[in-house]
Parts: C-alpha cells; structure tokens; sequence
C-alpha cells in the first residue's frame, strides 16, 4: 500500500502546528517569561528556535521524508538494522508510555473545559470542581473516552482523520486567542501591566536562564525523532522543508506569545497569583475565570480552544504508533491491528497516571523532557551519519554543492547534535 501523504501545503501547516502547539504554549511559557526576563528570554528563545530547533525540526522531517517510515523504519535505515530496531522500539516504547500520561493530562483539561462550560467557577461551585479533579475514576473513565475519539481520528486515516480535524480545531484555536487577546487589552490598566511585563532585564540572563531558554524552544516544538519524523514521513515531495518549518516553528512561537498576551494582564489585572508553574491550567485560570467579567464564557472558549490543540498532539502520538507499522509488517502488524492493540495497551498503562497523579511528574522527567531531547539527537544523527550527506542536502535544499549547503551540512551533523546533547545534559544535572 503506498504510503499517505498531506493533500496540500496548507493543511499540512495546520497538522504540523496542531502537534507542536500544546499545553506547554500555555501554562510553560508565560510562566518562564515571567521568571527569566520578559522579552530578554523571548528574544533568546527565538533565537535559539532560529538557530537550532527549526534545524532539528528539517531534519526530523527530512529523515521522515527520505524513509517513508516512522521511527523503526527510520532508524533502522539510518542507523542499521540492529541499531536501528533497539532505538526504534526504545522510542516507540518512549511514546506510547508517554501518551499514556499525557491522556490523563488532556482529561483534566476536557474536564475543567465540560465543568466551565456547564457550572462556572465561582466560590460555590470550586469545590465540586476540585473534588472531581481528584476523583482519579473519574479521570480514568474520562481518560478512556479521550482516547477513544484519539484512535477513531487516527482509524479515519490521514486525510479523512488527522487533516480533518486539524483543518478545524488549529483555525479555531487561532481565532479564539486572538480574540481574547483583544479582550485582554481592552481591560483597564492591561496595557500598563504588560507593558511591566515584557519589560526586556537582560541583567537577569544568566546560565540558568539560556539553559531555560534553549530547552523551551526544543520542548515546544514537539522535536524527539517521533511526531515530527512521522508527519515528515507525509510530506510532499515537492514540499519545500525550509520553508514549511519555518512558518511552523513562527506558528507555534506565536501561539505562545499570543497565549502570554491574553493570559499575563488578565491575571495581573484581576490580581490572580501567576507563580503557579504547572498548576496554572488547574488552579490559577478557574480562579481567574471566576474573577473575570463574563468569566463562563471567555474562560470556556479558551478552555475549549486548549483542549482542541492537546487533542491533536494526543493524536500524533498514536500516530507515531499506528503509522510505524503501516508498512514495514503488513502481513503481521496491519495499521488497523496496531490501533487496536495500542488501544488495549493504552487503556492498561493510563490506570495508574489517573488513579495517582504525581507520577506523571516522574515519567515526564524521564519519558517526556529527557527522551525527547534524546530522540531528536538520534534522528539527526540517522539522518547525517546513516542516510549521508547527499540525502540530508537533497531532502532539505534540492542541492547539495555551495557553501549554503556545506553549511547547512556541518550545522546539521555538529552543532545541533551537540546543543542537544548539553541541553540533555544539564536537564538531567539539574533534576538530580
């Protein structure tokens, strides 16, 4: 069966923003512009999204492209058929134990999106909200059912499924956080507490904040040899990589930036503590909707808008799965079977992310951020060392001679691989 590919340029943007723009746009970001420096770190985390993680993001997309595979298929061109197979399948293990947590995430937030829509949040109705964010049954039951319209859409296919709902649900989030946007400066005293906000303190950029900095931009892109490899693996021939990840890395930067722009001075105006890092989603933003002025019906759009863009990177995660074994077994492990197993096995592992939720903080620590930053490293190593010099240039340029492309090469083959490696590094220096 040939394999599947994005139908046009344009929707293939939208999928590709749908999987890098994620809860980590949201509640990660204006968190860490608010403690690294306002626009002094926005401006280093462009940069290092210019200089590295739109690179890695070519790269990842090229050895899709190049390959026609998901990770196993990938690495095992790249990297060699032993090799190839134990990072394959340690990368494929790495997404389905991750996605098992994220869905319990993405329930939560479908949660606080059904309870704003249905209740409000107010002083009376806060503690039935909070008791049900605790019920971990409920989250599981709620969890499954994410799950379960996750593998319809992955079922659907690439164009009935994945472009369908991306044409829809990336528009939408668009629109409705440009209109919070507009609401959030039309507030008294807004533009002034922005204004403090953004205010650029290159003096507060130390180690610690380039590390923060440089991180964010690989976290949000989404890079990790998995999503982005596998929708690479469905791009166009004709496609122009550079191009299309350069539009994609911009989307999502803006996506956060516009996020920071509706959250930041509605949270200073109404004077709602922003120091809650993680817990912003669950506990400041209620407490801010409850506070708001219309509160019900802003905080339930933006809500709805979030719970759109988690569900696309839930389905990409699948994907990475289903999408794996499309080809490279068919007689064994047809797309369908895959998507029913991984089902089963979702279904199992997701249990004890619902029932006990600090340890989704352990496995992000490890199947999340860390394997991540790994991955990537290894999908640019595939890529430059594996498939060579004449395969990387002629995915990402159409050429491979002049200095563009002997730059580009040397970029790719070296500084990228070893950014990662001290990003990788501090991360687990700094968690230990």
């Amino acid at each position: 069966m040939p394999r599947q590919i994005f139908s046009s340029r344009v929707v293939t943007l939208l999928a590709m923003i749908g999987v890098t723009v994620g809860l980590g746009n949201v509640w990660r970001f204006p968190y860490m512009m608010g403690k690294y420096g306002g626009v002094a770190f926005l401006l280093l985390y462009l940069f290092f999204t210019l200089a590295f993680g739109i690179p890695a993001m070519m790269a990842e997309w090229a050895l899709g492209r190049s390959t026609r595979q998901g990770p196993l298929g990938a690495m095992r061109a790249g990297l060699g058929p032993k090799a190839g197979t134990v990072v394959g399948a340690m990368l494929l293990l790495t997404v389905l134990i991750a996605g098992s947590y994220y869905v319990v995430v993405v329930a939560n937030v479908v949660y606080t999106t059904v309870f704003s829509v249905g209740r409000g949040f107010d002083a009376d109705t806060m503690p039935a909200f909070e008791a049900g964010l605790t019920n971990g049954w409920l989250q599981y039951v709620l969890a499954l059912l994410v799950l379960l319209a996750a593998l319809l859409v992955v079922w659907l296919g690439l164009k009935k499924g994945i472009e369908a709902v991306s044409r829809v649900f990336v528009p939408v989030f668009g629109l409705v956080i440009l209109y919070l946007v507009f609401y959030a400066m039309s507030l008294e005293g807004a533009a002034g507490r922005l204004a403090e906000f953004l205010r650029p303190d290159f003096s507060s950029l130390g180690a610690e904040e380039i590390f923060a900095a440089l991180g964010q931009s690989f976290f949000s892109l989404g890079l990790g040899g998995t999503f982005l490899l596998i929708y690479g693996s469905y791009l166009p021939d004709g496609m122009h990589i550079p191009g299309a990840a350069l539009a994609t890395g911009l989307g999502d930067a803006g996506s956060a930036l516009l996020a920071s722009l509706f959250i930041v001075p509605t949270v200073l105006v109404f004077g709602v503590p922003m120091d809650q890092g993680p817990g912003l989603i669950f506990d400041t933003l209620p407490t801010l909707f409850s506070r708001m002025p219309g509160g019900q019906v802003l905080g339930s759009a933006f809500l709805i808008a979030l719970s759109m863009m988690a569900f696309l990177s839930m389905v990409a995660a699948l994907e990475v799965i289903a999408g794996s074994f499309d080809e490279s077994a068919p007689g064994l492990l047809t797309r369908k079977r895959v998507i029913v197993m991984t089902g089963v096995l979702q279904s199992i592992l997701i249990l004890p992310s619902a029932l006990d939720p600090s340890l989704i903080g352990t496995l992000d620590l490890i199947f999340g951020s860390g394997m991540q930053v790994f991955g990537s490293a290894l999908a640019l190593i595939a890529l430059t060392w594996g498939l060579g010099r004449l395969t990387t240039l002629a995915q990402i340029l159409g050429k491979s001679s002049g200095f563009r492309a002997e730059f580009m090469y040397r970029w790719l083959k070296w500084v990228v691989p070893a950014v990662l490696l001290v990003i990788l590094v501090n991360y687990v220096v700094s968690a230990v």
